[in-house]
């Protein structure tokens, strides 16, 4: 999973480190022996909670790191697999959602009738592109590639192979209605810095990954491998040239562009956007939002200024690379070898049978998750999150009450978002319906093709439809929690509501510190420095006094800088700007945690725990929630492109809250010691 960060109109996502998470010991209650007594709390607190554990725990040889994550993304892909393989055992009955579920499963492991088939599956695509004979015909064949696969948790920078990210998502301006946002793309590597940025690792990746276009390319017996692939990896990096930085993507004022269609030609010379927008399905649709408008007039212009044949190769390269999870083995191991090691440090592929698992939940995710909540998300535990869930909401509405910086007008319409926010916990109210795609048992490279242009068609068919604010976009089985600011609404999948985030049976402490603080972070993003410009119906409008956004982001420019010294690696620092969003709402949202969770007790004392007073549980349980070990390589993708900060550092937030001094006596000279005057207090 790539890390590449988030714009609002997709979502906000809490949790995106813990996604490449490998086996981790870690139990439902705190972890005593993970915690390294020998640095003070208040001198590195993410290595007092987890020192000892971070010492003893090896990354495994197939992941990219370590984290507290894998205890829930393992039980659940075990779960998942175990699901899929009974229904891939022939117990689905023929045509039903869970036979899909079984035979697309079925053909992914299926590796010797892929290795079989070799490139014949992809023989149509790359005859069409071998085919185009004027820039017309690139058009045309660029439009075939357009798909809506513009991840919710990579939202910035697209991390898409293909020339431009479409979403299909309620308009800023009118959030009672769908419009389509077309935003930069095309690039094989994570982010634009690693093409420009001079950094000496840098230089070695892009020579690396142009070796790695020519590995591809001559796999598939194409002319001269190495003179190719150097003019692909040219124009991508003229690609890369035009694309906007990922501080500018954040922008959502400057990014909120309506062109016409009619304007593209104008605004945006070079491509055929006729033949373009026609080819890919839109070409009825009127208007658009262009995230980044620099980026699709420059893409555009170099559809003109490089060759075609050059445009070809590019193509050539991409076609071969897109499905390379479904193609001869030779492929897959290319692309990991790149994408897994050298982006990301990771050693070794991934079994199989875990690749295929998230390969089914991609194509068919509601279809597994609606199996997998069946089993394993009782209604009790969706009962006690959603009382979590009320407990904090109310808790936020006492912090906004006693604000005594903001206009009781800006209160009011605070108040106002807060009543409206809908809270989705578990699963989606209705699960999609899958009976239009056909999955074919044997024919891997078919149904990853079929379903992504199923999934294409289904964001097409919301244009012009009523706007549904139920919808999710996660998946049940996903170890994740997401804020959607235009749809004033928050996912919490059941997967994230297990051990040891949420177990019913330990001290309530516990899970106010670990979930709870997910839950707070994700009503935080609500109002911070991104969601406090939509209001309660998802319209992007500033509803703040003057001076109560003054007050606001004076706070904010205050936790960038905390975040600006912190240095991961020798001479790399944070971006206290690129994580303010995530700063903002870790800060605001383990307040608003603590204080519910204090709420929580009504008069009654906190349970004392393994030695720990209540609090000292609340933060430890925080602090070690956060707990992750990652190689540099992904490391430095994460600090260059992210929009989180890393995890050690998302845990010292605590800094920021009074009761974390008291809970383990925190003193002045240590370092992470603030004055309370240097606290940041967003909300």
């Amino acid at each position: 999973m790539t890390l590449t960060g988030r714009t609002p109109l997709l979502g906000v996502v809490a949790l995106a480190v813990l996604l490449c998470a490998g086996a981790a010991s870690a139990g439902p209650g705190i972890d005593l022996a993970g915690i390294d007594r020998a640095v003070a709390p208040g001198d590195d607190f993410f290595a007092y909670a987890n020192g000892t554990w971070y010492k003893n725990t090896p990354i495994p040889s197939d992941r990219p790191a370590v984290g507290v994550g894998a205890v829930m993304y393992d039980l659940t892909s075990q779960r998942t697999v175990e699901l899929i393989q009974r229904a891939a055992g022939g117990d689905a009955p023929a045509g039903s959602v869970e036979r899909k579920v079984g035979d697309y499963y079925t053909s992914f492991m299926d590796e010797a009738a892929i290795e079989a088939a070799g490139l014949a599956p992809l023989r149509p695509k790359l005859d069409a592109i071998a085919a185009i004979a004027d820039r017309r015909g690139l058009a045309r064949v660029l439009g075939t590639t357009l798909r809506a696969d513009v991840d919710a948790l990579n939202a910035t920078n697209f991390y898409t192979d293909n020339l431009f990210g479409l979403w299909i998502a309620q308009d800023l301006d009118q959030p009672s209605r769908y419009v389509s946002f077309l935003m930069q793309g095309g690039l094989d590597m994570p982010e634009r810095a690693y093409y420009v940025d001079p950094f000496p690792e840098m230089a070695e990746i892009r020579t690396k990954c142009q070796t790695h276009m020519a590995k591809i390319l001559g796999l598939a017996q194409v002319a001269d491998p190495q003179a190719s692939a150097a003019r692909v990896f040219d124009l991508e990096r003229r690609i890369a040239e035009v694309h906007s930085s990922r501080e500018a993507s954040e922008d959502v004022k400057k990014s909120n562009n309506h062109w016409s269609r009619e304007t593209f030609a104008s605004k945006a010379p070079g491509l055929d956007w006729t033949e373009f927008f026609s080819a890919a399905g839109l070409g009825t649709q009127q208007e658009f939002v262009v995230w980044h408008p620099d980026a699709v007039a420059g893409i555009s212009a170099l559809v003109v200024s490089q060759p075609l044949e050059t445009w070809k190769e590019y193509m050539t390269f991409h076609a071969l690379e897109h499905q390379a999870a479904v193609m001869p083995a030779a492929f897959q191991e290319e692309r990991f070898a790149f994408h897994g090691t050298v982006l990301t440090g990771t050693p070794k592929q991934r079994d199989r049978w875990k690749r295929a698992v998230d390969a089914t939940g991609a194509a068919l995710g509601e279809a597994v998750g609606q199996m997998y909540v069946r089993a394993y998300f009782p209604p009790a535990d969706k009962a006690r999150i959603e009382a979590m869930v009320q407990n904090l909401i109310v808790a936020f509405g006492r912090r906004i009450d006693r604000l005594d910086w903001m206009a009781p007008a800006t209160k009011a319409k605070a108040k106002a978002k807060l009543a409206t926010l809908a809270v989705h916990v578990g699963y989606p109210d209705r699960f999609r319906d899958y009976s239009g795609l056909a999955i074919v048992r044997g024919d891997a490279y078919g149904n990853a093709e079929r379903a992504e242009l199923f999934e294409y068609r289904r964001n097409l068919a919301k244009l012009g439809q009523p706007v549904d604010r139920s919808e999710w976009v996660m998946t049940p089985q996903t170890v994740n929690a997401v804020n959607l600011p235009v749809m004033n609404a928050m996912n919490f999948p059941a997967a994230i509501l297990q051990p040891p985030l949420f177990d019913p049976a330990r001290p309530v402490a516990m899970d106010y510190g670990a979930i709870g603080a997910v839950i707070g972070h994700e009503i935080s993003h609500s109002f911070d420095d991104q969601g406090a410009l939509f209001d309660e119906s998802g319209r992007l409008h500033n509803w703040w006094t003057e001076a109560d956004l003054a007050h606001f982001q004076a706070s904010a420019e205050r936790l960038v800088a905390q975040y600006n010294a912190y240095e991961p690696l020798p001479g790399l620092h944070v971006h206290g700007k690129q994580t303010l969003s995530e700063n903002v709402a870790d800060a605001a949202g383990l307040a608003v945690a603590y204080d519910a969770y204090r709420l929580s007790l009504g008069k009654k004392p906190a349970q004392i725990a393994e030695g720990l007073s209540g609090d000292q549980q609340f933060f430890l349980s925080f602090a070690q929630s956060w707990r992750q070990k990652t190689r540099e390589p992904l490391l430095r993708q994460t600090i260059l492109g992210d929009g989180h900060a890393p995890a050690e550092f998302r845990a010292d937030v605590v800094r920021n809250l009074d009761p974390w001094y008291d809970a383990f006596d925190v003193k002045p000279g240590q370092k992470l010691y603030l004055v309370p005057a240097d606290r940041v207090r967003v909300w």
